[in-house]
């Protein structure tokens, strides 16, 4: 085996991925303070042709140099938003017929890997702050909640990997 150069990739210019068929995924930062954590969505966003991205509360936006280091340009492909209050997002997005699923640990959570998608359903995942993780009123007004299953010592996960978890996971069901 040979790896692929650079260009051999069959990427997507920046008009085409703007042109492009988006997956019916939308992803929420709820008080996101890394700035490396956020730039490493939008370059996850940007892999599996995500609709959008809302950074809300004290989520940075960018042009930022370091949200700039990790998206390595995905800031300018995959379409954003920045609303301050999460809750009043959510209730907008909820009327708009777009299911809500907030990334934490909590009671009644289906496990990530027992989660099937409906189809023709538009989902918002909301992934919350480092050390609070998702606002308890924006998981009491979720659709539903997701959880990573986890069998280790530590029970979380860094907030960019739950983000390349849980997209991978849901958009390989919803192209099935």
């Amino acid at each position: 085996m040979r790896k692929l150069k650079n260009s051999e990739l069959d990427r997507l210019s920046v008009d085409e991925f703007k042109d492009s068929k988006k997956t019916p995924i939308i992803i929420i930062l709820d008080n996101i303070r890394s700035l490396n954590n956020i730039g490493s969505v939008f370059r996850t966003s940007d892999a599996f042709l995500i609709e959008k991205i809302y950074l809300c509360g004290i989520t940075a936006k960018p042009p930022h140099k370091d949200i700039h280091k990790t998206a390595l340009g995905s800031t300018e492909t995959v379409n954003w938003e920045y609303v301050e209050d999460t809750l009043e997002l959510i209730k907008k997005l909820k009327q708009e017929g777009v299911k809500i699923a907030s990334i934490e640990q909590a009671e009644h959570a289906t496990m990530l890997d027992k989660f099937a998608p409906e189809t023709n359903t538009t989902y918002a995942l909301v992934f919350g702050n480092e050390v609070k993780g998702v606002q308890q009123t924006v998981v009491s007004e979720s659709d539903l909640v997701l959880e990573i299953p986890q069998y280790g010592t530590k029970h979380s996960l860094n907030i960019s990997v739950s983000c390349g978890v849980v997209v991978w996971d849901v958009f390989s069901k919803m192209k099935k």
